[in-house]
């Protein structure tokens, strides 16, 4: 459903496209890519540093494969499409489909005022349905498509070597990883230590106070 959507909304964007508008059109789709990888960031941030696996559903579902995915990094590799990307596909149908539900229903005149903003959503979901995917390409070293690999070359997705830098222990940086184009400029800004501390101040949880007996278990098991 994902993928149709996109589709048909990618066929009404290009019908409905006006080049005296492309300007906006590419500072709302620039945009989209950045909030995309900022989300990206955040969730992941805030899976690696807070609660605990043992926590009921949410440690087991969605704690617990980032933290095993520090022990095993490539593991990612071996999880088919859909496991690999069928919850951020789904995150983004009802906004796709609400774009779709504008450019058919909207008087023509409501439609191009809402086009850019449109266009902005649109890169976000696209971005965001595939940040899981374009994680497991940055992990997987042989075989990638000609294609896939230009685009980490050219940084426009998130490159291997890159997203390495998240992978060295305590693994408390570089949490953005769609395109990794935040992940310098908000370590400068000590953007997630800053964010750590506040949250630690106002709740009293410590960052990473589960990492040491998740590792423990990882190396048992």
């Amino acid at each position: 459903m994902c993928i149709t959507l996109m589709g048909v909304n990618f066929f009404l964007i290009t019908k409905n496209f006006k080049l005296e508008n492309a300007n906006a059109i590419v500072a709302a789709a620039f945009g989209g890519i950045i909030t995309a990888d900022f989300c990206s960031g955040f969730f992941h941030w805030a899976a690696d540093t807070w609660g605990s696996v043992d926590l009921p559903v949410l440690g087991k579902h969605f704690l617990r494969p980032f933290r095993q995915h520090h022990i095993d990094p490539t593991s990612i590799t071996r999880h088919d499409f859909i496991e690999t990307n069928g919850d951020n596909f789904m995150v983004t149908i009802p906004f796709l489909g609400r774009m779709v539900w504008d450019f058919i229903a909207l008087p023509e005149e409501e439609m191009q005022k809402k086009f850019t903003w449109n266009c902005y959503v649109f890169l976000l979901a696209i971005f965001i349905a595939m940040t899981n995917q374009i994680h497991k390409w940055s992990h997987t070293y042989f075989g990638l498509p000609g294609w896939v690999v230009l685009l980490q070359d050219c940084h426009i997705i998130l490159p291997r070597k890159h997203h390495r830098i998240h992978h060295v222990a305590p693994h408390e940086t570089y949490f953005c990883i769609t395109t990794g184009w935040l992940n310098w400029p908000l370590e400068k800004l000590r953007f997630w230590i800053a964010l750590e501390f506040l949250v630690e101040t106002l709740t009293g949880f410590k960052p990473r106070a589960d990492d040491m007996k998740w590792a423990q278990k990882g190396s048992v098991s």
